[in-house]
């Protein structure tokens, strides 16, 4: 069997590892890590995660370092300073992303590397692309809220300087240092708006005056961050038909849940849960409203529809992207949802398994305080990864149970005044 260098020395790397963390015992074939891990050894990869402390970027970071690659995080703390500015902190404390990696390495013998840095700066970027050398850069690295974007003047140029700058110093940094590697950005839903027509995945054909394309479906954003990821697609369609870079668009709905495959049962590696109105997502923020006993915030009409995923379907769709790269000069895009829900499904579902917990849960329509259409069409395909092989986890009554009983044991940490502020947008 022919190896070749660079596998090689991961899997030997991968050999020290395990022989480091199955203390007492000796062993000389790395080839072992094939019955031990879920990945086979020459498939492991580097894999950078810009934006690792994050609701979705911690738990991607140990998902990857579960199934054997060698995994990277870079952070500057952005969403923590903002939360703790807005008094907005998450319902558990996060400990730093340097105490993540010591007690993800206790409980899993497996390292995660910890940059602190600020990848708005390009010189910050291109030091840990020339360290790291990845194979996959997993971006989250922006400022994640719409709500906050919307705020004040100030959130909207931080909001935009940031997202639009880590986004071309990574790309930058990739074709200097590391032009092989797959970018996975994760985009969003809320880019393509609520059109009153099916919405494809990312590409669709066009037809006008007797002559066909095809091209990036139209995009229409319901705020200034959505508006920063639109830009993101654009930066990258740009510099992928410039340069060949690989990229991956994934166009994610929001994401409810705390529990995945590494941290059950294991509090101090769960990620950062918001239930305010400016980080939080709308299941997770109707799970805490219902067990602080604050009436669930229905805005308008209710008609609002998305499409949702649970965390690990979010995990799950990253592996799969990863293990199955973009062809160079490519840019894939999948949608990254499971099911669709509008704002009244959401909180009826939540209301009938809260009451049924003995919880007495009150729905209350308030005056919306988005500019958006609350009655809509809306019909999002979302065939790509499941082909790929993902097996949805849904939003089934049990799973919403769950979520509640787990909330109900930290209800003294909830800060009401923290649920809901109004943050208007016009």
């Amino acid at each position: 069997m022919r190896v070749c260098e660079g596998t090689l020395g991961r899997i030997l790397s991968y050999d020290r590892r395990l022989r480091g963390t199955l203390q007492g015992t000796r062993f000389s074939c790395p080839l072992l890590l094939l019955l031990l891990s879920p990945t086979d050894p020459g498939d492991l990869m580097r894999i950078l995660i810009l934006g690792g402390d994050g609701y979705l970027g911690w738990p991607t970071a140990m998902h990857f370092s579960a199934q054997g690659h060698e995994v990277a995080v870079v952070d500057n703390y952005l969403r923590r300073r903002i939360a703790r500015d807005e008094d907005m902190e998450p319902l558990l404390q996060d400990p730093n992303l340097h105490d993540r990696a010591q007690r993800w390495k206790a409980h899993s013998g497996r390292d995660i590397d910890v940059w602190i840095r600020d990848l708005a700066t390009p010189e910050a970027c291109g030091e840990v692309m020339a360290a790291f050398q990845p194979d996959v850069v997993v971006h989250y690295a922006e400022q994640p809220s719409a709500p906050y974007s919307m705020i004040r003047a100030d959130a909207a140029r931080l909001t935009l300087g940031n997202n639009l700058g880590v986004t071309l110093n990574m790309i930058l940094a990739v074709r200097e240092h590391c032009p092989d590697a797959h970018i996975i950005k994760l985009g969003t839903m809320g880019e393509y708006g609520t059109p009153n027509v099916d919405i494809p995945e990312g590409w669709f054909d066009l037809e006008y005056n007797g002559r066909t394309d095809r091209a990036l479906f139209p995009r229409q954003a319901g705020s200034l961050y959505h508006t920063t990821k639109i830009m993101d697609t654009d930066l990258l369609w740009y510099y992928v038909r410039m340069w060949g870079l690989r990229v991956t668009d994934l166009m994610q709905g929001p994401v409810y849940g705390l529990v995945t495959y590494e941290n059950e049962g294991i509090e101090d590696l769960l990620p950062a849960f918001a239930y305010d109105e400016i980080f939080g997502t709308v299941v997770n923020r109707f799970v805490v409203q219902a067990v602080a006993g604050y009436p669930l915030t229905v805005y308008g009409k209710g008609g609002q529809t998305r499409g949702y995923l649970n965390l690990k379907d979010t995990l799950n769709c990253l592996r799969l992207a990863a293990e199955n790269p973009a062809d160079k000069g490519e840019l894939r895009i999948f949608n990254q949802l499971t099911e669709t829900f509008s704002v009244n499904d959401l909180a009826s579902k939540v209301k009938t398994v809260g009451d049924s917990l003995g919880m007495n849960v009150e729905v209350k329509q308030i005056e919306n305080p988005r500019k958006e259409k609350e009655e809509h069409y809306y019909n999002p395909a979302h065939t790509g990864l499941l082909e790929l092989g993902l097996e949805p986890h849904f939003l089934t009554d049990e799973r919403v149970a769950e979520m509640l009983e787990f909330v109900a044991k930290y209800r003294d940490r909830i800060a009401e005044h923290r649920i809901f502020r109004g943050v208007k947008w016009a």
